[in-house]
């Protein structure tokens, strides 16, 4: 009787590659009160998913990526909750351990290249360090697999570019210097923060249409933060909204665009440019700004100023992350039926 390979072997496992709970960053500045900038924020992500954190700029997310990858500075700042890594926090993670897997195992493609590579050393070389840093290789090894990484992402003449600065790039070459960067050291989770900032429509395309490939290609997954519903449409699995630094909506991509249930999320939407809607149809911008909030912890919801679905009990209860179906919701009066109002009334 021949034995059956398989008996003994242990089942695939299915947790979470990250698992973020509770997560919390509240500034504080001496003499002046703390400021709460993420809180309660939780949620998961699996090996070869694709997750979106979408809101405005003030929403939090670029501050939550900032405290996974652990790159807020160590004062004036206190964060709460856990971040696990493959079942280990990397909050609370020595310096050395987490600079291990920072770079190597979870990277990060920040929003502006100009400022996030360093103008008096050439591109081949801020690549070259990273796979020096985490592969342990020569630098000939390293500046051969810093050519191929070009060539990878698209730049034309890899053997020319890789000596040259970023000023000598456009704006596109630059931030796909920075995706060759992250993904030097094929890391299994890589964080995109608004990759396509102030690039034209054109290579913004290319851009989000390279981050896809890439990552298919290597099954890295992948946190894409951006402003933009249209962004994660056709690149996200999962997709969790933030306002004023809370998650308000989290739900599957089909789901969610089908059929959107917060007032927010609703306004997002509506104000994303279709192609089948009526000629001379006036978008539905979101009135007001994020600054027109009220505190979480005060008893409101911080939505309550610009929202059209506001009832009484908006202004005085704090609403809670509930599981709602396909989805976890924050909000007292939900929108239904695919509506992608609830945004205008509640501000005038």
């Amino acid at each position: 009787m021949q034995e059956d390979p398989t008996a003994g072997s242990e089942p695939p496992r299915t947790d979470p590659l990250l698992r973020v709970r509770d997560l919390s960053v509240t500034f504080q500045r001496r003499g002046q009160e703390a400021t709460a900038a993420v809180s309660e924020v939780s949620f998961d992500v699996r090996s070869g998913q694709h997750v979106g954190l979408v809101g405005e700029s003030g929403s939090g997310k670029s501050v939550t990526s900032l405290a996974i990858m652990g790159l807020l500075p160590d004062r004036g700042v206190r964060v709460g909750g856990t971040v696990e890594y493959e079942g280990r926090d990397l909050l609370a993670m020595k310096a050395a351990d987490k600079n291990a897997i920072r770079g190597r195992q979870i990277a990060m493609v920040f929003q502006d290249p100009m400022t996030s590579l360093n103008p008096v050393i050439n591109v081949g070389l801020q690549i070259a360090e990273v796979i020096e840093r985490h592969r342990d290789k020569s630098r000939g090894e390293a500046t051969e697999m810093a050519v191929d990484l070009l060539h990878r992402v698209g730049i034309p003449d890899a053997d020319r570019r890789v000596h040259e600065y970023p000023h000598q790039l456009s704006g596109g070459m630059r931030q796909r210097v920075l995706i060759a960067i992250a993904l030097a050291c094929e890391p299994r989770l890589l964080i995109a923060d608004e990759p396509t900032t102030a690039l034209d429509v054109t290579i913004q395309a290319q851009i989000l249409e390279l981050l896809k490939e890439l990552v298919a290609d290597t099954g890295t997954a992948l946190i894409l933060i951006t402003h933009d519903l249209g962004v994660v449409a056709g690149l996200c699995d999962e997709v969790h909204v933030m306002y004023s630094g809370r998650v308000v909506e989290s739900a599957a991509r089909r789901p969610l665009f089908a059929s959107p249930r917060h007032p927010y999320t609703g306004g997002l939407l509506a104000s994303i440019p279709r192609l089948d809607s009526p000629r001379g149809e006036p978008l539905q911008p979101i009135p007001g700004s994020p600054t027109d909030t009220l505190p979480w912890d005060e008893g409101n919801c911080a939505f309550a100023p610009r929202c059209g679905n506001r009832i009484e009990r908006c202004t005085e209860d704090t609403p809670r992350l509930q599981d709602a179906g396909e989805r976890s919701l924050r909000c007292f009066n939900p929108l239904h039926g695919g509506s992608r109002q609830g945004t205008g009334d509640g501000a005038r």
